[in-house]
């Protein structure tokens, strides 16, 4: 089932993809198999993170394609490799994507909440044009 809105929370290890109405929410969760912790060991040169991985963001990407409405959530730089992903690969998404912000660790509710709140002002903004 698609719906209208979604939001998605995503880090290295997995990503949130959260479809709703006002009623009604459809959960789908992409996991990395390839996610690793990232560990600083002393007298390793580099920042200790993997580079991106294209076949999970490409999941993700498509847990996402029936949406015409997105935010994008997370905690670190992984919602800007989906960004950039979505940018070379998957543009009809990226058109999509109303909004990219900083969340940590948020429950399911936690971030379906702050999604509704979001694209209610958003939906009033769009009415107003």
């Amino acid at each position: 089932m698609s719906h209208y809105h979604a939001v998605v929370w995503i880090d290295h290890a997995e990503a949130h993809v959260l479809e709703f109405t006002s009623d009604v929410v459809e959960r789908k969760r992409v996991r990395n198999p390839h996610a690793q912790q990232a560990h600083h060991k002393a007298g390793v040169i580099g920042g200790g993170k993997a580079a991106p991985d294209a076949g999970y963001l490409k999941d993700v990407a498509g847990a996402l394609a029936d949406a015409k409405e997105i935010l994008v959530l997370g905690p670190g730089s992984a919602k800007l490799e989906l960004l950039r992903y979505l940018h070379r690969h998957a543009p009809s998404v990226e058109a999509n994507i109303v909004g990219v912000e900083t969340a940590d660790h948020p429950t399911d509710a936690q971030v379906v909440a702050h999604a509704r709140k979001y694209f209610a002002t958003v939906d009033r903004m769009q009415a107003r044009l």
